[in-house]
């Protein structure tokens, strides 16, 4: 397999010879002899200091990754490189999480609460939730700077078991129906643009939904740098669709248009379940706020620029919310919000008169950076779950020349594409918020357990230890709340699919059992796709 690879590459001979073949993630550690005799850890080959072996003061024993790295060097393993900076980190934030949320969402909020009042305050709370769930994430990644979110949180706080369950769910569900979601809504607004008298054929919405799939998946396999061009010129070109709805709402306040925002409490409360499904919706509308985590080791810096990123962009986020949610209101009456299938384009009909077409190309613009956005990040969560042996090794690889983890990218808008073909976005909303929560959940008390089960890991930044435990007793209540109030058969279909996820776990990660043909499987896409492991580069000489 080596000799075949290497011919195919043609690489250049390394300085390092590799001990150890074994190419998983953090919590394997690997070693190398560079030329000079030092040892080099956990598959990085070179000199970066003492650091580059510090131990595990929480008693493990356990090699641990510096907290920076200094980037590749010439005789270095292929890995990903750090090329995010703090630009880029809010703009990945604030791109993902302004996608079509807003222009999907208000009128579900609406439904749910019955209140155009107690609708602006969820708004609100789920910026707010979001901000504290975010800022505890910045502690865990600042903590370990792998990418991975989440599974990299839930193998150091409980083992591989619960991080398996998280990347079963999340590979095979979360990521992709996130996708599938936001690109559904990206076809919907592109497609009525040409069709204003009838309502698009969903067969067209969902052909150029997959289009645009596979448009982001070439861009982020052809280059890293190429998706972060794409992600930042989408977010500014989102916010300055954001600043148009927002001056057209303002303009319409100053002719005195306020009747729909000074009876906003006019209308009944509604009960516990109801809050909590439209938590749910509210709540699709931000996220992406955890979407940096996952990209960890290529942020330059992170222990300064994953925080900062953090509280820049989600305070964003919530001022554009909320002004967009007056400007809806500016422009219509809340009975007109629901009816509305595009609530966005309804309101340029109201207020830009002939430039009306600028509001669906602006939606348009928006989803295409969210979806991108979150291509970006889910690459990374398959790479990292891979290279630990959680999933098909060949999704741990990256190109050898590009540097992108192209075998995740692809894997993941190949089951976003099939979510496409088959579901619609309220069924998708619906399971996604419900199953996301319960991990989100689970990364507080993970950051909880791990202060007391590693108090002496080095935490560039720390937060106060009440906000991930009010974070978690919200997330316990968003996951329990629907099911006592108005329990559905889906719920339980949720809960089935993440614990099945033990029947794959046992025997092929824990026993580490390996069909014969999967390492044929594995070369010829690696012949095809020309890619390498991060750290076996060095093997080929």
């Amino acid at each position: 397999m080596r000799d075949k690879i290497s011919q195919l590459f043609c690489l250049q001979k390394n300085a390092c010879k590799t001990n150890s073949t074994d190419n998983r993630g953090h919590n394997v550690p690997t070693k190398a002899t560079c030329n000079n005799g030092t040892m080099c850890a956990n598959g990085s080959v070179g000199t970066e200091g003492p650091e580059a072996t510090e131990t595990d003061t929480s008693g493990t024993g356990r090699l641990r990754k510096p907290l920076e790295r200094n980037g590749s060097t010439p005789n270095d393993t292929v890995h990903l490189e750090r090329r995010l900076g703090l630009f880029s980190g809010v703009a990945l934030i604030v791109g993902t999480m302004i996608g079509s949320g807003i222009f999907v969402s208000p009128s579900g909020l609406l439904v749910r609460t019955g209140s155009v009042g107690v609708s602006f305050i969820i708004w609100l709370a789920c910026g707010l939730l979001s901000l504290l769930g975010a800022l505890a994430y910045a502690e865990l990644g600042t903590m370990n700077t792998s990418s991975g979110a989440e599974w990299a949180y839930f193998m150091d706080a409980y083992g591989p078991a619960p991080a398996f369950l998280f990347s079963w769910v999340s590979t095979l569900v979360l990521k992709p129906s996130q996708m599938a979601i936001i690109c559904l809504s990206f076809a919907q607004y592109a497609v009525e643009a040409f069709m204003t008298e009838c309502d698009p054929p969903r067969g067209v919405v969902k052909m150029v939904a997959l289009v645009a799939i596979v448009m982001i998946l070439f861009v982020n396999c052809y280059s890293v740098n190429a998706g972060m061009a794409v992600q930042n010129v989408f977010t500014a070109a989102k916010l300055v669709a954001v600043l148009i709805v927002i001056c057209g709402g303002a303009w319409k306040l100053l002719q005195g248009n306020t009747d729909h925002l000074s009876n906003a409490f006019s209308g009944p409360l509604p009960n516990v379940g109801s809050i909590a499904t439209a938590f749910y919706t509210g709540l699709w509308a931000y996220d992406g706020w955890n979407n940096l985590n996952y990209v960890t080791e290529e942020i330059k810096n992170p222990s300064k620029n994953l925080p900062r990123s953090i509280i820049i962009g989600i305070p964003l986020v919530t001022l554009c919310y909320a002004l967009i949610n007056i400007s809806y209101l500016a422009a219509m009456s809340p009975q007109e919000m629901i009816e509305s299938d595009a609530v966005a384009v309804t309101f340029g009909n109201r207020i830009l008169g002939a430039l009306a077409w600028l509001m669906p190309l602006s939606v348009t613009i928006s989803t295409f950076g969210s979806a991108n956005g979150t291509l970006f990040a889910a690459g990374r969560l398959c790479f990292a779950a891979s290279r630990e042996g959680h999933l098909l090794d060949i999704l741990s690889y990256v190109h050898v020349r590009r540097l992108t983890p192209a075998p995740g990218l692809i894997f993941h808008s190949l089951i976003a594409s099939a979510m496409v073909l088959h579901g619609t976005i309220d069924s998708l909303i619906d399971f996604f918020s419900f199953t996301a929560w319960i991990f989100y959940g689970g990364a507080m008390l993970a950051l909880i357990v791990m202060r007391y089960t590693k108090p002496n890991y080095p935490r560039p930044y720390k937060v106060p230890i009440i906000i991930p435990v009010v974070v978690l007793v919200i997330s316990i209540y968003l996951v329990a709340a629907p099911i006592f109030e108005t329990p559905r058969i889906e719920y339980l279909y949720a809960l089935i699919f993440i614990f099945a996820g033990l029947i794959f776990y046992v025997p092929f990660v824990k026993l580490g059992m390996t069909p014969r043909f999967m390492n044929k499987v594995t070369l010829f896409f690696q012949l095809l796709l020309e890619v390498v492991p991060t750290s076996s580069m060095a093997m080929f000489e």
